[in-house]
């Protein structure tokens, strides 16, 4: 019988056991669809005259677009800042510099425990006191703002651990061949860091773009603060929430396939040599030969340059 590291594979028992419970929850996963489907037909929320509206090309061109175009907006920028944020503070959570390391550790806590919306709102107040920014431009610079400060000290954490669950040889290698902590962190043990963590990383973009929804508590116009007016004109609330989940779950899921791709082809080019549960800092590895040669590639150079 072939094993895992974890389990043995399952026995006949075991197979008919894990059918009957595929089976049951398919069952109930069916009862619950039918039920939540009976009580919107029985509030007409089923109706065609519910749904037609969405057939029209105002509804889309006014509403959901607009909408639309201003969440990915919100999202693409939070995710660029969110990345610069958080490979330079986790950059500093690994620095051999003590003062470093817990300024970077300070700033990356505080965000992390401090709700998006919390900041958001705060943020929203000090632009709008202060006239920072023009009154329209408020609500987004808030909502990036929160979304970049939480998801960066995230992202930080994730490259944080990424690195430390890497291989020591890793470091060692990169250190053998004259390169300086600091240049093996860069050259060697951060992209493949980058690589390892990727799952992670996509999940956080995901995070990223969902949570912009949490701008139409400042009045910010993004794709979920308009199923209120779509509602408040024809009067069909739950249909426009249920177009508009729809279409966030469609973006999330071309996300993280996306991701999915680049993590496949970035594995079969052998930039990472540990899993998605990689090995701990002190376990042995293989090491990365062609983030080795770059490294000493990129050392020659600035050597050469130093002269």
């Amino acid at each position: 019988m072939s094993t895992t590291v974890l389990f043995d594979a399952p026995g006949p028992k075991a197979r008919a056991r894990h059918r009957i419970t595929a089976v049951v929850g398919g069952l109930v996963l069916a009862a619950i669809l039918a039920f939540a489907l009976y009580k919107l037909g029985e509030k007409g929320n089923l109706a065609a005259d519910k749904w037609t509206p969405f057939l029209t090309g105002s509804m889309w061109v006014d509403y959901l677009i607009p909408g639309l175009i201003n969440t990915l907006k919100a999202a693409a920028i939070s995710i660029v800042l969110a990345g610069i944020f958080g490979v330079i503070f986790g950059m500093g959570r690994l620095s051999h510099t003590r003062a470093i390391r817990w300024v970077a550790t300070i700033v990356v806590e505080f965000f992390r425990s401090v709700p998006v919306l919390v900041m958001m709102i705060a943020a929203f107040s000090f632009f709008s006191f202060n006239n920072i920014f023009q009154s329209e431009i408020n609500p987004l610079a808030a909502v990036i703002t929160g979304l970049t400060l939480y998801n960066g000290s995230v992202v930080a954490e994730l490259l944080r651990a990424g690195v430390g669950s890497l291989p020591k040889g890793q470091s060692e290698a990169g250190l053998s061949i004259g390169l300086t902590p600091l240049q093996t962190l860069r050259s060697i043990e951060l992209p493949q860091a980058i690589t390892a963590m990727l799952p992670a990383l996509v999940g956080q973009l995901v995070v990223v773009l969902k949570d912009t929804a949490l701008g139409q508590i400042i009045t910010y116009p993004e794709l979920l603060n308009n199923y209120q007016r779509i509602g408040s004109n024809w009067s069909n609330i739950v249909p426009a929430m249920l177009v508009i989940a729809a279409i966030f779950i469609a973006i999330n899921y071309a996300l993280t396939t996306l991701a999915g791709r680049v993590e496949s082809r970035l594995r079969s080019k052998g930039r990472a040599t540990i899993g998605r549960g990689g090995a701990g800092p002190g376990a042995v590895g293989l090491v990365d030969a062609g983030a080795v040669d770059e490294a000493r590639h990129h050392a020659d150079e600035e050597s050469l340059r130093g002269h």
